[in-house]
């Protein structure tokens, strides 16, 4: 039997993607993928074909660190538009009228925001990727179909107002992971007495990187006109991407039992843990996770 061969380059790394609006997370991360010629790519923290800004894609081994990733808190900028909801959340649902915006002003709109900061209920839209016996919610509401979904706790930790102007609500948010900006807006618009739906999304946060630090598809095609080297040079090393995580050294015999799948002894960790792990070179070989007898166990392997 033949062997396959791999197609692309065998590069890791996460490139921290500034998302175009109009394109599924799924389609920039194929253009991603074919314009670095990456062996293996996967996106994490998907964004709605609106929304657009940070989209995180992991290459090669990096791939491993994406779960991880997801606990991250996430930063927006959205508008809404109030006085009509959308049975999709955002403009490219089916719209309907609701509630006139005749009272609704800036301190009425203000005082409205100090309910939704802090730890809230909400529950998950239809028009979303959770899946109710293998079936993602989406698919059902395409098909008319409305299943009851349980209340989540999510956690909005700020929410800034910057405008409100021909109905046109314009706010900046922070938020815990799991959060949907479109609900957030249905549930501010229905609490004004008026509904809203979101026209604008952009995320402009990921865990403790900003917008700023993103590259369009633009921004990569003219890297990769000079070289593939200045293409690369776009990538953050995946222990970067855990800033959270303690580091842990290990010497040459800690380094080779964990790198064959064995746990060391390692004292003064939590018990649960996580952690980065450093081999004898000082390289980044994976995460490990502590146990309540006082060892680390290997949790994702990075072994070139």
């Amino acid at each position: 039997m033949s062997r396959r061969i791999k197609k692309g380059r065998d590069i890791n790394g996460v490139l921290l993607l500034d998302k175009s609006s109009g394109c599924s997370s799924n389609s920039a991360l194929q253009e991603v993928k074919y314009l670095f010629n990456a062996s293996k790519a996967g996106h994490t923290g998907s964004l709605d074909p609106l929304a657009s800004g940070l989209l995180p894609v992991c290459f090669g081994q990096s791939t491993k660190i994406a779960q991880f990733l997801l606990d991250g808190d996430k930063r927006y900028f959205v508008r809404g538009k109030l006085g009509q909801v959308s049975d999709t959340g955002d403009s490219e649902g089916k719209l309907s009228e609701y509630g006139s915006t005749k009272d609704v002003d800036e301190p009425t709109i203000k005082s409205t925001l100090l309910n939704f900061v802090g730890e809230i209920k909400q529950v998950p839209p239809m028009y979303s990727a959770l899946k109710r016996e293998g079936t993602p919610l989406y698919k059902l509401a395409r098909k008319g179909i409305e299943v009851e979904r349980d209340a989540r706790e999510i956690s909005i930790h700020e929410i800034v107002f910057k405008s409100f102007d021909r109905d046109i609500l314009s706010l900046e948010v922070s938020c815990s992971k799991g959060t949907y900006i479109r609900t957030l807006i249905e549930d501010i618009g229905k609490s004004l007495g008026c509904g809203g739906y979101v026209i604008e999304l952009r995320r402009t946060g990921f865990a403790h990187f900003d917008i700023s630090q993103g590259k369009t598809f633009k921004d990569l095609e003219a890297l990769k006109e000079d070289s593939f080297s200045n293409l690369d040079l776009v990538l953050i090393g995946t222990d970067k991407m855990l800033p959270t995580l303690t580091s842990v050294y290990l010497n040459l015999e800690q380094s080779n039992d964990i790198k064959f799948g064995r746990k060391i002894t390692f004292s003064g960790l939590d018990i649960d843990q996580k952690v980065k792990l450093y081999d004898e070179q000082k390289e980044f070989i994976g995460i490990g996770q502590s146990n309540d007898l006082s060892e680390v166990l290997p949790k994702r392997l990075f072994i070139k």
